[in-house]
């Protein structure tokens, strides 16, 4: 992989605005928990939670108001300086899916952070962000044949269908992983890392404003990192579940092939969903009860602490990120396919020596963590 051959134009803004975000990320997070505290959106500790103190939720809200302002202060100075150059094969109506679609994402997600909405209707919402996006033009046209060098296109229903099927899997995937302090910021800092970065590789004309939201991303999730690391002292909430989750789902939509990009350096999460899911199905449970079959429960489970749990899949999903970046797109489909019968086998041997075995059964005691772990971010096992 080479770099762009102008990327040292880009580079400035990009950097800069990956610092602002990050620090009003930094800023804004300790604000947003004492308004959590005065609204009374508290985890408090319960049979089905993990935190161990009462701890404020709805931190994403710092998170998406970093992105936003820093992704429209970008804007509004690049269009004075013209350091990033604005495509034109990049309609207005993508960046208001981004930006609105964003923003939309994040009021529901308070929403549910205030009033502890069924599963139904956080459902219901994710499908109106998934129209919103499919409303404004997001949509996967194509996807890399496994089988050869060409691309399999998608049109018409199955590319509306797709899409969907994409943005509500994000939001769910990162919703699932989201049981630990830390855990589902860090994996998508990552994520957001590695889709920028990869962006200043690809020549096509779109690809260095997609490496700026990125990368403005990433800069928001590293601010909020600081707060939220275990012991964390204010949660993610279902406004940065939301949030974080739509924008990622629509970034790799607008980069050119990052679907399976993303797909691979979340392998940890979505694999981890789609696990959960066939388990609870198989058991003739709903998909969204909790349970403690995750696979960070059943790493707990094994002796390991909150914070070795939490770096050991950071780990993970460091290395899925450097395959992403040296694989071919091919290559990237095998991987992740190869990545589905590697996270059932993990899984199985992790029972088999004990972590988890009865777990489904098993209450959510949050005596049964580390002392060291002051709370669970998101609080219940989802």
């Amino acid at each position: 992989m080479r770099l762009i051959p102008t990327v040292g134009d880009y580079l400035p803004l990009i950097v800069g605005a990956f610092v602002v975000a990050a620090l009003l990320s930094l800023v804004l997070t300790p604000l947003v928990r004492r308004v959590a505290i005065r609204l009374d959106n508290i985890d408090h500790p319960e049979e089905r939670r993990v935190n161990k103190a009462p701890i404020p939720r709805g931190g994403g809200v710092a998170v998406a108001a970093a992105f936003l302002l820093t992704s429209v202060g970008g804007l509004l100075l690049n269009s004075q300086t013209g350091q990033v150059p604005f495509p034109r094969n990049l309609d207005i109506s993508e960046l208001a899916a981004l930006l609105l679609g964003g923003l939309l994402a994040t009021v529901l997600g308070v929403l549910d952070d205030t009033f502890q909405l069924r599963a139904r209707w956080q459902l219901l919402g994710q499908l109106v962000l998934a129209v919103l996006a499919v409303g404004f033009g997001v949509a996967v046209t194509f996807v890399n044949n496994p089988f050869g060098p060409s691309v399999i296109p998608l049109t018409g229903p199955f590319a509306i269908g797709f899409t969907m099927l994409w943005v509500v899997g994000m939001v769910n995937s990162i919703n699932f992983i989201d049981g630990l302090d830390g855990l589902s910021t860090g994996i998508t800092f990552i994520a957001a890392m590695t889709l920028g970065v990869i962006s200043l590789f690809v020549s096509t004309p779109r690809e260095p404003l997609v490496a700026l939201f990125c990368l403005i991303l990433a800069g928001a999730l590293l601010g909020f990192l600081k707060w939220n690391f275990n012991p964390a002292s204010i949660f993610t909430g279902t406004s940065g579940i939301m949030f974080v989750g739509y924008v990622l789902s629509v970034l790799a939509v607008m980069g050119a092939g990052k679907v399976a990009v993303a797909a691979l350096v979340l392998g940890v999460p979505i694999m981890d969903t789609f696990w959960i899911i066939v388990r609870r199905t198989a058991a003739r449970r709903s998909p969204f009860s909790p349970d403690r079959n995750h696979i960070h429960h059943r790493l707990l489970d094994l002796g390991l602490s909150h914070r070795g749990t939490v770096m050991l899949i950071y780990c993970v999903c460091l290395l899925l990120a450097v395959l992403s970046l040296v694989l071919s797109n091919a290559s990237q489909l095998y991987a992740f396919m190869g990545l589905i019968l590697l996270f059932g086998l993990a899984l199985y041997l992790i029972e088999r020596l004990g972590g988890g075995a009865t777990a489904i059964d098993e209450s959510l005691d949050a005596d049964t963590y580390d002392t060291d772990a002051t709370s669970g971010n998101g609080a219940e096992a989802k």
